[in-house]
């Protein structure tokens, strides 16, 4: 029995839980523990010992949406990353029912683990209204089929890593979606600063249907994948090629989200991203994904802690 209104995806991920999309999925289906307390499972992020912080904003926003009509979709979320996630223990999401009013709810969640919050989220959720219309326009772009693929570009820069296992890692963690950069991803172009602009196109490797094919799961999948390159247009300004490569140590701070427009996350995506500042250990970088037809539909901004590792010595 599907408990969210939304009708977000249901029943509690297990330890052999299938990869991929349907991985993706079970691990965004929350258990219901409570009337507004929910608990989630983790994948540790692939280049570090933390639970991947797009993973966090993404459960949270399921279990805040799992609690608002869903004649009212998100329309917005701000949130801060306070503690490193434990990929081997539960999460558990408490709702707080901050206001019902009658065009706009808010709702705030605290993500705990070990008794102590990890992460915190505020989202506003609104009825549909008509009103005034404009947008940027989206950038040209190549066409994303004309674009490498992970499992086509990884392979040719596993001589950086170090490490023969990152790129099995990466592409692991990457499995449920198929994102493609339109230019060289910054352990690319390490010792190369370029202009802090990174593009990428980005679609889930799977058509939702069923109970996945529900608007919440499309903001929430968008939530997740939208924390996973960021960040890059702020190391690209550096010629710095950030955790594959070990040049750089970071983790993310806060993300805030504003969805414009409806979209479909199994459909080609283009997340155009820049950084406009970077100073006292942190890295500001924001982000616009359109649809491929052109329609703005959300506004991306976040910050990050950005460190040089010290030499050893």
């Amino acid at each position: 029995m599907n408990d969210a209104p939304h009708g977000a995806p249901h029943g509690a991920p297990k330890d052999d839980a299938p990869q991929g999309l349907p991985g993706l999925l079970d691990l965004l289906d929350l258990e219901r523990i409570d009337l507004d307390i929910f608990r989630g499972t983790s994948s540790a992020a692939p280049l570090v010992p933390r639970v991947f912080g797009g993973q966090v904003a993404a459960q949270a926003l399921v279990a805040a949406g799992r609690t608002v009509p869903a004649d009212r979709p998100a329309h917005s979320l701000h949130s801060y990353f306070l503690r490193p996630g434990d990929p081997a223990a539960p999460i558990v999401y408490t709702v707080d029912r901050i206001r019902d009013g009658f065009s706009f709810t808010t709702r705030r969640v605290v993500a705990v683990q070990h008794g102590q919050p990890i992460f915190h989220l505020s989202a506003s959720f609104q009825r549909h209204e008509e009103g005034l219309e404009h947008q940027e326009p989206m950038p040209a772009v190549p066409d994303p089929l004309s674009l490498p693929s992970g499992e086509e570009l990884l392979p040719r820069y596993a001589h950086l890593f170090g490490d023969p296992s990152v790129v099995e890692r990466m592409l692991e963690a990457r499995a449920a979606i198929d994102l493609r950069y339109v230019d060289a991803p910054p352990y690319a172009s390490v010792g190369r600063p370029r202009e802090p602009k990174s593009q990428v196109w980005f679609r889930t490797n799977g058509k939702l249907d069923g109970a996945a094919d529900d608007p919440l799961t499309h903001l929430c999948l968008a939530t997740y994948v939208s924390d996973m390159t960021l960040l890059d247009s702020i190391l690209l300004a550096h010629g710095r090629g950030g955790w594959a490569v070990g040049d750089i140590v970071g983790a993310s701070l806060d993300h805030a989200m504003w969805f414009h427009r409806p979209f479909r996350a199994d459909e080609w995506l283009l997340y155009d991203q820049e950084s406009p500042s970077a100073s006292g250990g942190r890295g500001l970088a924001k982000g616009r994904i359109f649809t491929a037809d052109g329609q703005l539909a959300v506004s991306v901004i976040q910050e990050g802690v950005m460190r040089v590792p010290r030499a050893r010595g």
